[in-house]
């Protein structure tokens, strides 16, 4: 019995440290998963990294990736003072993903999570719910969107944006990369990011390639602002979202040829 993806070469494009998992289900729907990561995650301190007093006055912490939860409290766990204020604060993440990393690292979950998992719903549900004079902590990477500090600008709401990540180009990457694209021939290239869309076309440029399937709609822009043509997006915002984008568009395939 066949399974849904094979014989499908996919590229993986997210960070090492993440792109496992994604490969794992792709294998086990009988797709051949090729990882080329094209970006790099590295924790940095903040410069205003008092985070004991960051917290102090704060009564939200925002959350709109695992990385962010990952590095807070790579910083925030040396911190006895800042540990205690992170208790008793509450958190808003992104995503399901983001809530379990969450979860993973302190074992409680956030207080809140948006319907559709993108920075603009998290704004507005957000907003909504929550139309108090709070002080928020925003937790960002140095590429992170402006989409929240915006937003909450226009709100006339008070808050600190603290950058513990950055993201880099994986330039080590090139000659995997266009050995999988003029090699190997992938089916599918996978975007998790536009920091990956970006990555990928500032190393080998935006070429007749194979359809590439995005996680959002925010990736699905970029790829678009930079010359893909061939674009699909998850309507789940989600890795299993993606995954299913795929199958969607095998079958489709099969369906027309017949």
């Amino acid at each position: 019995m066949s399974l849904p993806l094979d014989g499908k070469r996919i590229l993986v494009t997210r960070e090492q440290e993440k792109a496992t998992d994604f490969a794992n289900k792709i294998t086990n729907l009988g797709g051949e998963p090729i990882q080329v990561p094209l970006i790099n995650i590295t924790c940095k301190r903040p410069i205003n990294g008092d985070f004991a007093q960051q917290l102090s006055n704060c009564n939200w912490i925002f959350f709109t990736s695992g990385n962010g939860v990952s590095c807070f409290f790579q910083f925030v766990k040396h911190d006895a003072v800042a540990l205690e204020n992170v208790v008793q604060t509450k958190i808003a993440v992104v995503g399901n993903k983001t809530d379990l990393k969450l979860k993973e690292i302190t074992g409680r979950s956030a207080d809140f999570v948006p319907s559709s998992f993108d920075a603009e719903t998290m704004a507005e549900e957000f907003l909504s719910q929550y139309p108090t004079d709070d002080h928020f902590l925003l937790v960002r990477g140095n590429l992170s969107r402006h989409v929240l500090p915006e937003r909450f600008k226009q709100s006339n709401k008070t808050f600190t944006m603290l950058e513990v990540y950055e993201t880099h180009k994986n330039v080590k990457a090139k000659p995997l990369l266009q050995y999988a694209i003029t090699d190997t021939k992938v089916h599918y290239i996978t975007f998790t990011s536009p920091s990956t869309v970006e990555s990928f076309v500032d190393l080998i440029g935006v070429r007749n390639v194979a359809p590439c399937v995005c996680i959002g709609t925010t990736t699905e822009q970029r790829a678009k602002e930079l010359g893909f043509s061939k674009v699909l997006t998850a309507k789940d915002f989600t890795i299993n979202g993606m995954i299913n984008c795929i199958k969607q568009d095998v079958m489709k395939r099969k369906d027309e040829k017949k």
